[in-house]
């Protein structure tokens, strides 16, 4: 019967993080070019727009997660329900530069507060150390956002206009994201988080060894890193198999590779992995880019497949990573607020890179494939001074 609970939790908040996903994060890589030249901006203005988004989330993740350490996931999430559909209809109502930016700091309130990193420390204030395996599943679930977001995003555009479009994702929020997050199961209210005699025990290890004391900088390093990385990919990658030497058909078709190599990678671990401590899978999923990189640069365009799975196999396990390695180290109390500050350093790159990777790649071309490497490189670096001991390995839900 708990099993079944489980099972039916991820299942719900699994399919509301698709939607918030892909109505926020996703939405600019298919309405921007129809969005900017309507409202009056150019297209890297939209952009801009959508980085102070991500910079507004960064700065609001602490305060969310310290909201659910308290009260739980289920009252935060359905609130952000309402704050993306309210940042949607804003965004169809803009007609100028400054409409857009409400718009999008409205929506980057939400996405500080209703993504991965909401999502992980509801299932924490739930099931304590117990939730690595409930993590792996959202991100299961959550993997297709793009899958089904861009698609649905250009059918809606086609179909009732960009306008239509964003207020046909808010009207989805409010009709099926409220309900999916309403229907997670509801957390006592306490005061600092998980009470001491909760499930989730205490910060410390069982054996009441504390992690090392440059384990917070060193976790909130390697996630900036990895989200740099991923987002620059996520904005340049055709450009740069393009530059590598492959055509733009075979750019698209290996960029096309990334989503089932990020769910496969996912897979892997919800079996296989599962035995090793996050701080392993960890140190593999910030490896994988800098592997991709010198096949890419040895060999050219014949490795552009190959480069996109790798590169996609460590972004996808470098998700559940984020939400369990911080887990295993410090334990479940207050893993919302102390995810929240980890996660600032990462959202403040993501919300840069795509500008500042544009500039490597114009000066340097496929050599500013170094610096994605060389940040990857120095994550494992840093994730090498890290010790897992025998009592932070996470039970396996």
């Amino acid at each position: 019967m708990a099993d079944r609970r489980r099972v039916a939790t991820v299942a719900a908040l699994g399919s509301a993080q698709t939607l918030s996903w892909a109505s926020s994060y996703y939405l600019p890589a298919v309405l921007a070019s129809t969005i900017a030249p309507d409202v009056g901006v150019s297209v890297p203005t939209f952009f801009a727009a959508f980085s102070w988004a991500m910079a507004v989330s960064a700065l609001l993740g602490p305060y969310a997660g310290r909201a659910i350490d308290r009260w739980g996931g289920r009252p935060v999430l359905v609130a952000t329900n309402l704050v993306f559909a309210a940042g949607l209809v804003l965004l169809a109502r803009a007609d100028s530069l400054a409409g857009l930016l409400v718009a999008w700091t409205v929506l980057g309130a939400g996405m500080g507060a209703g993504l991965y990193e909401a999502a992980f420390a509801a299932l924490v204030r739930l099931h304590g150390r117990d939730a690595r395996g409930m993590i792996t599943g959202i991100t299961l679930v959550a993997g297709f956002a793009s899958t089904v977001g861009w698609p649905l995003s250009a059918l809606l555009d086609a179909q009732l206009g960009w306008r239509g479009a964003c207020v046909a994702w808010a009207l989805l929020h409010l009709v099926v994201g409220v309900p999916l997050n309403a229907s997670l199961p509801r957390a006592a209210a306490v005061d600092g988080g998980v009470p001491a005699d909760g499930p989730a025990g205490a910060a410390a290890d069982a054996d009441g060894a504390p992690p090392p004391r440059h384990a917070a900088a060193a976790l909130a390093f390697v996630f900036g890193a990895a989200g740099f990385t991923s987002t620059a990919m996520a904005a340049h990658l055709p450009t740069v198999l393009q530059l590598a030497g492959a055509s733009a058909t075979a750019a698209v078709a290996a960029g096309a590779l990334i989503g089932p190599a990020q769910v496969a990678a996912r897979v892997l671990e919800f079996g296989f992995l599962r035995a090793l401590h996050p701080l392993s899978t960890a140190r593999l999923s910030v490896s994988t880019h800098p592997v991709g990189v010198v096949l890419l640069l040895a060999i050219g365009a014949p490795a552009a497949a190959a480069f996109a799975v790798v590169h996609g196999a460590g972004n996808g396990l470098v998700t559940i990573a984020r939400g369990t390695l911080p887990l295993a180290l410090f334990g479940a109390r207050g893993y919302g607020a102390r995810q929240g500050l980890l996660m600032v350093p990462a959202r403040i790159a993501q919300a840069l890179s795509p500008w500042l990777f544009g500039v490597c790649l114009a000066r340097w071309g496929t050599g500013a494939l170094w610096l994605t490497a060389g940040l990857g490189v120095a994550a494992v670096v840093v994730l090498a001074t890290l010790r897992p001991s025998a009592s932070t390995a996470v039970a396996r839900a």
